[in-house]
C-alpha cells in the first residue's frame, strides 16, 4: 500500500522531546508519531462511542426545553421544607459536606 507522507512543524523543544521518547521506545520518529496518534484516535473513538448514548439524551433533552422558554429563578421561599432537604442533600453529593457548608456561608453573607 503506497504511503502519504503529512508535514508537521514543531517547537525547537518540543522536536527533542519527541526524537528522545521515540528513541527510548525504539522507534524512528515517524513510526512513533504514527503510533501515538492512532492510539489516541483509537482512545477518543472508544470515548465518543462509550457516551454516545448520554450525548444523545442530553442533546434530546436541550432540543426539548427550547420549547419552554425562559424559566423564572426559583427562591427559597417557593420550596417546601422537603424540597429545601433534597436540594441540600443533592448539593453535599456534588460538593461535600464541608464544602457544602462553606459555600453556604459564603453566599449568605
Amino acid at each position: 500500500m503506497a504511503k502519504v507522507r503529512i508535514s508537521i512543524s514543531l517547537d525547537p523543544d518540543e522536536a527533542e522531546r519527541v526524537r528522545s521518547h521515540a528513541e527510548r521506545a525504539g522507534m524512528d520518529v515517524s513510526s512513533y508519531l504514527v503510533n501515538a496518534a492512532i492510539r489516541q484516535m483509537a482512545e477518543t473513538e472508544a470515548a465518543e462511542a462509550e457516551f454516545a448514548g448520554v450525548d444523545a439524551l442530553i442533546a434530546d433533552a436541550e432540543g426539548r426545553a427550547e420549547d419552554y422558554g425562559p424559566v423564572e429563578e426559583a427562591g427559597d421561599g417557593s420550596l417546601s421544607a422537603d424540597e429545601r432537604r433534597e436540594v441540600d442533600e443533592a448539593m453535599r453529593l456534588v460538593y461535600g459536606a464541608g464544602e457544602f457548608q462553606a459555600r453556604n456561608r459564603d453566599e449568605v453573607a
